[in-house]
């Protein structure tokens, strides 16, 4: 009938201004994210990715640390409090990782562990970076992982903060999974990621804090809105999706990883499970020392800085005498 056809017609119009407003919104929005949260380091080319490189310290302080950040944040997360902090003494590298930040990845499917390892390894070969320590958190864990069984010449030692290193049961939230769908979810991302993010971002971020309280002002500290912008927040979720797959292809390799490791972790960490993750690879790996805390959330780097610090740079110390005697 004639009234249907106009009433149908309505609809599909109502919907697609609606989708415009929504992406004009969106575009505006991320202007306003850049400007805010603009990139504070150089930028690094490599083969299919440019990486955000944010170099902190003296140059002259002996075994640089290399700083990788987990999944939906940036480099910043690892910068405030335990980066600046160790930026005192230490020669300190932050990563954007590909895809995050201010770091672009000409592919969303370079999503991997092994394909992130090889792009920060030739991003550090560019810096002349020889050996490093590297301090890993969350999503990173497996990068870290990855980073010593594909680049071992690259890694001193391995520091890993509530890693994530195996496959686990379930999956990683139904909105990833739509987000990394064609088509759906970059129509998705492009129109009410943003404005939607804005206010769902903070409850978030509180969650994975828990049982810790999030310090005041956190979500401008660690320019989490960078996430939001739909470039980024369609990598994330790709990284996401595709971590279990590519986690339990390398855990049969766990046990030729040969630099020392220490891991720190806590009890009751709803975010990444310590008895899945850092609990079996400690009991892999030879040579770690694996430090599990009554009360600690998901955000060690913010909960407990200055143990993390010490055991850095116990590490370190360590390393140095070994790596002297053999040159």
């Amino acid at each position: 009938m004639p009234w249907i056809s106009r009433i149908h017609s309505m609809i599909v119009m109502s919907v697609v201004t609606a989708l415009v407003l929504l992406a004009l919104l969106t575009q505006a929005g991320v202007v306003a994210v850049q400007r805010a949260f603009p990139p504070q380091g150089r930028m690094i080319e490599v083969d299919g990715a440019t990486l955000h490189v944010v170099d902190l310290g003296p140059r002259d302080s002996g075994l640089p640390i290399v700083m990788l950040h987990g999944a939906s944040s940036n480099l910043e997360a690892m910068r405030r409090p335990l980066g600046d902090l160790l930026a005192r003494n230490h020669r300190v590298i932050l990563i954007d990782r590909p895809g995050h930040g201010w770091s672009t990845r000409a592919r969303r499917q370079d999503s991997t562990p092994e394909v992130q390892a090889r792009m920060i390894d030739e991003a550090l070969g560019k810096l002349a970076i020889d050996r490093a320590v590297f301090v890993v958190h969350s999503w990173s864990g497996a990068l870290g992982a990855r980073l010593a069984l594909d680049h071992p010449r690259r890694l001193a030692g391995l520091v890993m903060l509530a890693p994530v290193t195996h496959p686990w049961r379930g999956g990683v939230g139904r909105y990833n999974e739509i987000i990394a769908t064609p088509v759906i979810g970059p129509l998705l991302a492009y129109t009410i990621t943003l404005p939607l993010g804005y206010v769902l971002t903070e409850p978030g971020a509180r969650n994975v804090f828990l049982p810790q309280v999030m310090p005041d002002g956190f979500v401008k500290d660690s320019a989490t809105p960078l996430l939001l912008r739909p470039r980024e927040f369609i990598a994330n979720a790709y990284d996401l999706v595709t971590l279990k797959e590519a986690v339990a292809a390398q855990v049969a390799r766990y046990g030729e990883i040969s630099v020392p490791v220490t891991i720190i972790a806590g009890e009751p960490d709803k975010t990444v499970s310590t008895n899945i993750h850092a609990r079996p690879f400690a009991a892999t790996v030879p040579n770690t020392k694996l430090i599990v805390l009554p009360d600690l959330g998901h955000m060690v780097q913010n909960a407990v800085p200055e143990l993390v610090k010490a055991e850095i740079e116990t590490m370190i110390g360590k390393i140095v005498p070994v790596q002297a005697a053999a040159d």
